[in-house]
This record gives C-alpha cells, structure tokens and sequence, in this order.
C-alpha cells in the first residue's frame, strides 16, 4: 500500500514541484550581509594563479572564472555580480580556494610572497571584466610572476623555454705566436726576387761584405 503510494506521487505530482521540494533545503540557508562598494573594487592577482582578490574590502572578496566569491559563516556564496545577487553554493569550499593562502592579505601588506618582493599590479574592475578569459588563455599572469617583470618565454605546451644567448665568436686552443712574430713575417715574407728588402738569398741581415758584389776569381777563372 505504501509503495503504491509512492508511486502514484510520482505520476501524479508534476516535475516541476518536485524539483521545488528538492531545493526547498537551501531557501532556509541565510544569505550573507550586502557589502557596500562606494565604486567598483580595484583588484590584485594571487602570484602565478588566475585568482583576483580585493584587497581594499574588510570582507574576503574573489573573482574565479566569470564568478564573484565571497565566504560567510562557514559557507560559501556566489554571484556573477560583486555587490548583488549571491546565492547559497553547495559544493564548499570552491576549487580556487585550494591556492589561495590563509596569510595573504599579510603577504600583501608586507609586497612579500613566499620570500620575494612581491610587486603588486592593480587591476581596475573593467579592465578585469573585460580580459580575464584572454588573460587565463594566453596564462597572462603566471608569466608575469611575482616581480611583475614582464612574460616569461614559454614553449607551445606551457614550458618554460631557456632564452638563447648571442653566440660568441669560437677560439681555437693550443700554444700561440709570440706577439711580434705575424708582423716580422708579413714584413719578411719572399716574393718572386727573393725578400722584400732586397737582400742576398742567405737572408735579410745579410749584406754585401767587403769583397761581396766582386769578381775575385781572377784571370785563371774567367776563362
């Protein structure tokens, strides 16, 4: 008899309704307090994440993939706006929330992360708005790392690529030439007439002597 009433409500009872029963659950969780922006919140990145937080606001406010976070009395709440809109969520803590350390609003006022100046780049809200998916695409921020210096070089699968360095010219080894020996050749090197000084044959300190540049072989040798 029970079971047949079970499934008469089943049948009976439209879809509709019963979904309505099914999260009737959540229409008791209380919603956090509103937060009062007297302007749309500058933002700053949790180094090498796509995580945005607001640091400016005493609540624990962050953005993560097209949502707007915010937790309360031991739950978390969404919106896809920052000042209206958050609803209960049920799966808490969110997936982001696993980089995000405890201590950052101390790192933040300290400019340290993990033991290096952390150079912190404010984001504007509409600058975030706009290019936060061509930002977590293109991994806009872990390329920029902690110092903000500027993309880091990355190969087609996301690793980092070693920057080449200018070439510098090869030196061959062994022993040297003294340091005047490649002018003395180029000044004495022979041409067709012998070395370039003029000289005998025998060499260029040799020169025409007392009785060089004479016939001695006297009249026996003439002939």
């Amino acid at each position: 008899m029970i079971r047949t009433l079970f499934l008469l409500v089943a049948v009976l009872v439209p879809l509709s309704a019963r979904a309505q029963i099914g999260v009737s659950v959540d229409v008791n969780v209380p919603l956090p307090p509103p937060i009062v922006f007297p302007a749309p919140p500058e933002l700053v990145v949790i180094p090498e994440t796509n995580v945005y937080v607001a640091p400016d606001v005493e609540a624990d406010v962050y953005f993560s993939q097209g949502w707007w976070w915010r937790p309360w009395q031991g739950r978390w709440y969404r919106s896809r706006h920052h000042d209206t809109g958050w609803a209960y969520y049920r799966s808490a803590p969110p997936p982001f929330y696993r980089r995000v350390p405890p201590g950052w609003r101390n790192d933040y006022r300290e400019h340290r992360w993990q033991g290096r100046e952390w150079k912190q780049e404010r984001v504007p809200h509409g600058d975030m708005e706009r290019n936060w998916r061509g930002w977590e695409r293109d991994r806009h921020w872990q390329q920029r790392g902690v110092q903000g210096q500027g993309p880091r070089p990355f190969g087609p699968r996301g690793e980092q690529r070693m920057e080449r360095r200018p070439e510098r010219p090869v030196q061959m080894r062994g022993p040297q030439p003294a340091p005047g020996f490649q002018q003395q050749r180029r000044a004495f090197q022979p041409g067709p007439q012998g070395p370039r000084g003029g000289g005998p044959p025998g060499g260029p300190n040799r020169g025409p002597g007392p009785d060089r540049g004479h016939d001695n072989r006297g009249e026996h040798g003439r002939r």
